[in-house]
């Protein structure tokens, strides 16, 4: 007798497919651009029908803003505002193994795809999840446009470190960071001395050059 073996297969878990596509399209994002990658050849290398991605991430959008997504609501762990640059720093230096890689590889895929509008606003509301609960967490003015700030001594010390490998930013004993990232927190998150101008409007007013 015939046995049907579509019909003997065992069927696919849902999370799983979902894990899949999401360990294939991270894969991708990390080799090529936005642009330069398909929703097939993500697809076929997860192993499903391309249909599949679309039922579970609605689009190559989506499925990137998900790629990126995967900061952890709850990251800053709880602290009075005037701890929080020794805590950034702390859990700068801190990271394990596992945790470094993500990161500089999530920053890795933002870079790659930067010239990308869509793959830059999908960036966007990733990284904007990430920010608000350190914005969340300061008073007085501007807390999100100060959180930015922060957000780019962190991203600003990972490419020099992790990325292009700059000394002695990167040496072993991290000396230089130990030292001087507390600091660079400090002056991003310290509230304004002046209302800052309109969100979006860097560098509207400059001095005059003699």
């Amino acid at each position: 007798m015939r046995v049907d073996c579509r019909a003997a297969a065992r069927p696919r878990n849902a999370a799983a497919t979902r894990d899949a596509i999401l360990a294939a399209a991270r894969a991708r994002f990390l080799r090529e651009s936005y642009d330069s990658v398909g929703l097939r050849d993500i697809a076929g290398d997860a192993g499903v029908d391309v249909a599949l991605v679309g039922r579970y991430f609605g689009s190559k959008e989506g499925l990137f803003v998900e790629v990126l997504g995967d900061g952890k609501a709850d990251w800053l762990p709880p602290s009075s505002e005037h701890e929080l640059p020794a805590l950034l720093a702390e859990i700068f230096m801190n990271q394990d193994e596992a945790e470094h890689r993500d990161h500089t590889e999530r920053l890795l895929m933002i870079l790659r795809s930067a010239s990308s509008p869509v793959a830059a606003g999908a960036a966007h509301q990733a990284l904007l999840r990430d920010l608000q609960p350190l914005a969340d967490r300061l008073s007085g003015d501007a807390p999100e446009t100060r959180a930015s700030l922060a957000m780019a001594v962190y991203m600003g010390v990972t490419i020099l470190r992790s990325i292009m490998a700059v000394e002695p930013v990167c040496d072993g004993e991290c000396h230089v960071l130990k030292s001087k990232l507390p600091a660079l927190y400090e002056a991003a998150l310290s509230a304004f001395s002046a209302q800052p101008g309109p969100a979006g409007k860097c560098g509207a007013s400059r001095p005059a050059l003699d």
